[in-house]
């Protein structure tokens, strides 16, 4: 078994992986390095093939997406830890070793976050997980770094490592036996929020999820589904409400799904008001495809869930009402409110 496997899931990506996997290469010294393909239709695998003999290639069936085709890859790769590495990112020198080192010592830490700057201004955070990530009481996620249209630059402000709620899908490390535990990702997501799913189940396991500042990698973003996509916008707002009946405590678990989905209406307004009329049609799409998947999560509950699950109880109150767009803000009204 290896030590660690760096699988990047790709699919009709050959552009990303010639500008970006030469920066794996250099600095995964003691990796097995796996291009993980989703049945690409360009000449992905032709071009690793040819160009980088060295790394490994597992072929899906399909293009299954990102929970499926995660969970099909690494069934055929066998390391104690994998890093699940998004095709649009560029790593930096050394960025292995700080989270090796924390899996050796911590032993109850399953999941770890590298920090995550954007690749087109690399003095900011990048929007998918920028340093970790939390959620509010009703689903919503949220990132030190960034909080909805907000993302800050980097003054070294979280140059910590901390204990998150969920971790970034764009660079994710996991012990391999924590992921065969929980049965891998949501495969009925496809992609967007299975993550955040997966770090909450592990988290009702007794799991830890932390954040490491010590690795650096940049990130593209949207290189595969654009952030203004009202595809993504249906599969945002559907996993989160799926995830919430899987994972949510008992109690209040129907009055905390209906407040969200009052939430998700107003924004669906709030989208009709922009003329991006698409995006209300994808929270339309998603709530009705909820209505006729719920009974099938309510099945996929488990015996306990984490009765704290959340750091605010309204990110979207603190964001778009009291006007609190930085994560230093949110966390000293939290402390005042404690104290």
């Amino acid at each position: 078994m290896d030590k660690i496997a760096v699988v990047i899931l790709n699919w009709n990506g050959v552009k990303l992986l010639e500008q970006f996997l030469p920066s794996v290469i250099q600095f995964s010294e003691g990796a097995t390095i796996y291009v993980a393909d989703n049945d690409s239709t360009d000449n992905s695998v032709e071009f690793v093939t040819k160009n980088f003999p060295n790394i490994k290639i597992v072929k899906n069936s399909g293009n299954h997406g990102f929970a499926k085709g995660y969970n099909d890859a690494l069934q055929h790769i066998d390391a104690e830890i994998y890093a699940l590495v998004n095709s649009d990112i560029e790593v930096t020198e050394n960025w292995l070793k700080p989270i090796l080192d924390t899996f050796d010592k911590e032993k109850q830490t399953a999941i770890i976050q590298p920090k995550i700057l954007d690749f087109k201004n690399k003095e900011y955070f990048e929007y998918a997980g920028a340093a970790g990530g939390f959620i509010d009481k009703y689903g919503f996620p949220f990132c030190r770094g960034r909080i909805f249209e907000t993302v800050e630059k980097d003054n070294g402000q979280y140059n910590d490592n901390i204990e998150l709620f969920w971790a970034s899908g764009a660079c994710f490390f996991i012990r391999k036996k924590v992921f065969d535990e929980l049965k891998g990702f949501d495969e009925s997501f496809f992609a967007h929020q299975e993550e955040i799913d997966l770090c909450w189940r592990a988290a009702n396991e007794g799991h830890i999820i932390k954040y490491n500042s010590q690795s650096v990698v940049y990130h593209v973003g949207g290189a595969t589904l654009q952030q203004g996509n009202p595809k993504k916008t249906y599969l945002n707002f559907r996993n989160s409400l799926l995830m919430m009946v899987k994972n949510l405590p008992k109690s209040g678990l129907f009055f905390v799904i209906f407040f969200r989905m009052v939430l998700d209406g107003i924004a669906g307004i709030r989208f009709l008001t922009q003329g991006k009329f698409g995006h209300t049609f994808a929270i339309l799409n998603a709530h009705f495809s909820f209505y006729c998947l719920s009974l099938k999560y309510l099945k996929k509950r488990k015996d306990f869930q984490i009765q704290q699950y959340y750091t605010v109880k309204s990110i979207v109150f603190l964001y778009y009402i009291r006007k609190l767009t930085l994560f230093k803000e949110i966390f000293n009204s939290i402390q005042n409110i404690k104290n």
